[in-house]
Parts: C-alpha cells; structure tokens; sequence
C-alpha cells in the first residue's frame, strides 16, 4: 500500500511540474515557484478590481474615465481611439512594457509629469507585479 501510494504521489508530482512547465513557457520561470500561478493570477485579477476598474475597462474598445486597457502591454502610450489624452500622455513616447507600467503605477505623476490621471499610485512592489502579469494575458 505504502509503495503505490508513494508511486502516486510521484505521478502526481510530475503532473504538477509538467503543467508548472507548460504555464512557465507563457508566464515565465516565476510559474515554477509553487503556488506562483495560481496567486498570481488571482492576486492580479483582484489587484485590476480593486485599484483600476472604477476607471479603466479589460474589454476591447470599451473606455471609462480612462483608456481601455484591452492588450496594453506592448501598446503605445496615448493610441487608444475615441479616448482624450493629455498633451503630456500623447507626447511622453512611452511604449508600455512591464518595465514602463510598473514605473507609472508607482507614480503616475512622476513618470508622465503633467498627466491626469488621478491616481497616487501602488505602492506594493508584489502588487504591482501580479497586476502587470494579469494584464499581460488580456489580450
């Protein structure tokens, strides 16, 4: 009983190291970090609900107070059609990438001096990072 309950357990164990493997592919080798995934995921999708969609909408074409954030990462700062950005948004050249929304999420008025946005920012580094890798998957 002990041998194939161990033998079980190994089974399960490489079912749980193949699926960490093929989440990895998209999401990093952060995803191979136990509990990684699923936190993640959830933590980013909580993160969006409590500190952006008051403003900001995941679905195509839909804006609210601000942009839509449908396939923002990648995206050129100030390119969303039927939105009105600041002068200081459209001109700024930032190209959002993890790197560029983490550092306007810290700061918003930092790093885009003039923008509207009236947000104070994320202070949580670890909030921070589950949002952003939420976003990345919106697409």
């Amino acid at each position: 009983m002990i041998a194939s309950a161990c033998g079980f357990a190994r089974v399960m164990s490489l079912s749980v190291l193949l699926e960490r493997l093929v989440v990895s592919s998209t999401l990093g080798l952060a995803a191979l970090v136990p509990g990684h995934v699923h936190a993640a995921g959830n933590a980013g999708a909580d993160a969006f609900a409590t500190e952006c969609a008051e403003c900001h909408s995941l679905k195509q074409g839909k804006n609210k107070k601000g942009p839509s954030l449908f396939a923002v990462v990648g995206r050129k700062a100030g390119s969303v059609e039927d939105f009105k950005y600041s002068s200081a948004m459209t001109s700024s050249g930032i190209v959002w990438t993890a790197e560029q929304i983490d550092s306007y999420i810290t700061l918003p008025k930092k790093a885009v001096a003039g923008g509207i946005m009236k947000y104070d920012g994320l202070p949580d580094a670890k909030a921070r990072t589950d949002l952003i890798e939420y976003l990345a998957t919106v697409k």
